[in-house]
C-alpha cells in the first residue's frame, strides 16, 4: 500500500500559551493566552534540521528528540507513514518550565504541521483525533484542549491509567468564550519548577469536604470566566492542590496570597511556577505593579482561536 502524499510548500503554525487548573479546575480547565510559538515546517528530500530561536534555543535537542518532532513523527505514523526528510524552524515566546503550556504548545505545534503538510491530513485526523492524540502525548488533556481550542476549555477523558490519558482513552473537550472584560497578568519567574516535581507532592488522597469545596468553586468558574467576573475570586478558591505545591514554590504562593488579600483573583498557573491574576481593566496597571524583583509581569490577551495554520508572510 502506497504511503501518504506530502506538500511541497512549507507550512507555518502559530498556538497559544495556556493556563491549566485556574484555580479549582486541576486537569479539566485551561485558558489560552495571546503569548504565542510559531513554528515552520517543510518536508525535505532526506535527514532531519532542526532550527530554534527564542527560549530552549541552547537547550532543547535539535534531533529526534525535540518534542515538536516527536509530536509529528506520532501524527505521520497515524497518518500513514514517515516523508522522507523534515526541516522544521521553531520561533518559541513561551516560557518553559513555567506553568504556561510549553510542552503542550510544542506538541500541538508539531501535530498541526503534520497534519498541514500531508495531503488530506486534516480530514484523516480531525480535530476530536487531534484532541485524542495530544492528550495521549502530552499525559493529560488540560492545557492541549486549550492549546488547540482556544478560550476557555474544560476537558475530560474516558479512561485513564495510572500515569495520566491511557492509549485508546477518548479525550473530549469543549470550549466556551471567556467574558472580554477579562483581562490576565502573569507573573512569570526567573527559574522554572519541573512538572513532575510539582505533580509528586500531590498527596494520593484529600478530604472529601475539600474535594466538594473544589466542585463547588469549579461550577462557580465556569460562572464567573463566561458572565460574572465579579464573582472571580471566591470561584478560584482551591484546597486541591496549590498548597500541597507550596514547597516547591514558596515565592509564588506568597504572591498569590498577596493578590488575593488585595482582592485579585490569582492562582497558580498550571503546575507553575507563574503566578496568573485574572483582573480586569481598571486595576491591570495597579496589578502589574505587584510584580517585585525577581519576576517578569506580563498582562495578556485572552486568545480565542487556539492553533492555527497561517500563511507564511503573516
Amino acid at each position: 500500500m502506497a504511503g501518504p502524499a506530502f506538500r511541497a510548500a512549507a507550512v507555518r503554525v502559530r498556538v497559544p500559551a495556556t493556563s491549566a487548573n485556574l484555580g479549582p479546575g486541576f486537569d479539566s480547565f485551561g485558558l489560552a493566552l495571546g503569548l504565542y510559538d510559531d513554528l515552520v515546517v517543510r518536508v525535505a528530500e532526506g535527514g532531519l534540521h532542526v532550527d530554534i530561536a527564542g527560549e530552549g534555543a541552547d537547550t532543547l535537542a535539535r534531533d529526534e528528540r525535540h518534542l515538536v518532532v516527536r509530536a509529528m513523527r506520532a501524527t505521520f505514523e497515524r497518518l500513514g507513514g514517515q516523508p522522507r526528510g523534515l526541516e522544521v524552524v521553531c520561533a518559541n515566546r513561551i516560557p518553559h518550565g513555567r506553568g504556561l503550556g510549553s510542552s503542550s504548545a510544542a506538541i500541538c505545534a508539531g501535530i498541526m504541521a503534520a497534519r498541514a503538510v500531508t495531503v488530506g491530513g486534516t480530514e484523516q485526523l480531525d480535530q476530536a483525533a487531534t484532541l485524542a492524540l495530544a492528550s495521549e502525548i502530552e499525559g493529560h488533556p488540560d492545557n492541549v484542549a486549550a492549546c488547540l481550542l482556544g478560550g476557555f476549555t474544560i476537558a475530560w477523558t474516558d479512561g485513564l491509567d495510572g500515569e495520566g490519558v491511557a492509549p485508546g482513552a477518548g479525550a473530549h473537550a469543549v470550549t466556551l468564550a471567556p467574558n472580554p472584560d477579562v483581562v490576565p497578568v502573569v507573573f512569570v519567574p526567573a527559574d522554572p519548577v519541573l512538572t513532575e516535581v510539582a505533580r509528586g507532592l500531590l498527596p494520593a488522597t484529600v478530604p472529601h469536604a475539600d474535594a466538594a469545596a473544589n466542585v463547588g468553586r469549579a461550577a462557580l468558574l465556569v460562572e464567573a470566566l463566561t458572565r460574572r467576573p465579579e464573582l472571580l475570586l471566591p470561584a478560584t478558591e482551591d484546597r486541591l492542590h496549590q498548597d500541597y505545591r507550596t514547597p516547591a514554590m514558596p515565592q509564588s504562593a506568597a504572591l498569590v496570597g498577596a493578590l488575593r488579600a488585595e482582592g485579585v483573583a490569582a492562582v497558580i498557573s498550571g503546575a507553575g511556577p507563574t503566578v496568573l491574576a485574572l483582573t480586569d481593566e481598571s486595576t491591570a496597571d495597579k496589578v502589574l505593579g505587584f510584580a517585585g524583583e525577581g519576576w517578569a509581569a506580563h498582562r495578556l490577551a485572552l486568545d480565542t482561536e487556539g492553533a492555527v495554520v497561517l500563511p507564511l508572510a503573516q
